[in-house]
């Protein structure tokens, strides 16, 4: 009797976020965040490449692009200023507004017709507010070490964690308000 047995699937992938540190086993999350309220619009979970990041940000924007609605504004950091990703922005008439990065050969891909307006200092000052959103992910909703394995169940995780996030948000602003 032969027995046939599914190839143990391995999702986590090594990854190291700096030069100078150690690779760990890791999944990456990404955070599709609105600017006026803080509020988590979209959540995605991917193997740990380099590219990630960009491709999950695409996903997400095409997934909330409305035809008919007016102009819509991604914020990122240096890592979203390649040409490729800029260029793939534009083709879905999204602005970027990522971080220049002038330090890379070649220059920025951000230019003058995004950077002159008001609205792309607005943008970089609000964005730091994703980092809040994965501080509370780590502190308080214990994602620092999830208790899960494999990307499915950590997916599963991160996006209920981006709801209980969104309440807790929603409840400050409430407050504030009153």
């Amino acid at each position: 009797m032969t027995r046939t047995c599914r190839p143990r699937r391995q999702d986590a992938k090594s990854y190291k976020k700096a030069k100078g540190q150690e690779a760990k086993l890791a999944f990456l999350g990404h955070v599709l965040m609105e600017n006026r309220n803080g509020l988590v619009v979209e959540t995605r979970r991917t193997a740990a490449t380099g590219t990630a990041e960009r491709e999950a940000a695409l996903e997400m924007v095409q997934a909330k692009r409305k035809p008919k609605r007016g102009c819509l504004t991604l914020g990122g950091d240096k890592n979203y200023d390649t040409h490729e990703h800029v260029t793939a922005l534009r083709e879905l008439k999204v602005t970027p507004h990522a971080a220049q990065n002038t330090g890379r050969p070649g220059g920025s891909a951000i230019d003058q017709r995004t950077t002159r307006h008001a609205g792309y200092t607005r943008s970089q000052t609000k964005r730091r507010r994703v980092e809040e959103i994965f501080g509370w992910f780590k502190t308080v909703a214990l994602m620092r070490k999830t208790r899960f394995r494999g990307l499915e169940r950590v997916g599963w995780m991160f996006t209920w964690v981006a709801a209980a996030y969104n309440l807790v948000r929603m409840r400050n602003l409430m407050g504030a308000t009153r």
